[in-house]
């Protein structure tokens, strides 16, 4: 995959320039444009993801199961669209957005910054996993109640973009309800 990059946003959450994805993830990144999504099966379970180890930010944390930055030119579905392919080679359908106005910052405790405007989807999984073990080093199928009560039990063990959007009523709602759509 080329070297990809993030979308600056202004204070006004508007585009105003690009930085490599790498490079900006620093002890003081700026905000920038991202993207969650919270993929389920044909039964309706939750695909809960654990970063690799080689992940610069929150490695080895229990996560949903996609993020990334849309690219120069691509829409935010698109972007889903192809990090669901990289990172767990699966193609998706039934995209919907589940909490548009999600937005944090939060510092992993290597000092790493995340500070992103993140909309976040839930989709629906119609082909095999095929992992990438350079972004997942373990996924677990499961009933996404039983993972929001983990989160409600154990926020500490999962990631705090996870955690913030399921913290939210409306983006649990929307999420719980996806998943009972079979």
């Amino acid at each position: 995959m080329q070297q990809e990059h993030i979308i600056l946003l202004d204070e006004q959450d508007r585009p105003s320039g690009t930085l490599e994805k790498y490079a900006a993830h620093t002890f003081n990144t700026p905000l920038h444009l991202a993207f969650s999504c919270w993929l389920f099966n044909k039964k309706g379970q939750f695909l809960v993801t654990r970063r690799s180890l080689s992940k610069k930010a929150w490695p080895g944390v229990w996560t949903n199961s996609v993020c990334g930055h849309p690219q120069q030119g691509e829409s935010t579905e698109d972007a889903i669209i192809r990090r669901c392919r990289f990172e767990l080679g699966v193609e998706i359908s039934s995209l919907t957005p589940v909490y548009s106005a999600f937005r944090y910052r939060a510092t992993d405790p290597n000092g790493i910054v995340e500070n992103e405007v993140c909309p976040v989807y839930a989709a629906r999984m119609v082909s095999e996993l095929s992992v990438n073990n350079d972004e997942v080093m373990e996924y677990q199928w499961s009933d996404l109640e039983g993972v929001l009560g983990g989160i409600s039990a154990a926020p500490w063990a999962f990631s705090p973009w996870m955690v913030m959007q399921a913290s939210d009523n409306t983006a649990r709602e929307a999420l719980l309800n996806y998943s009972r759509q079979k």
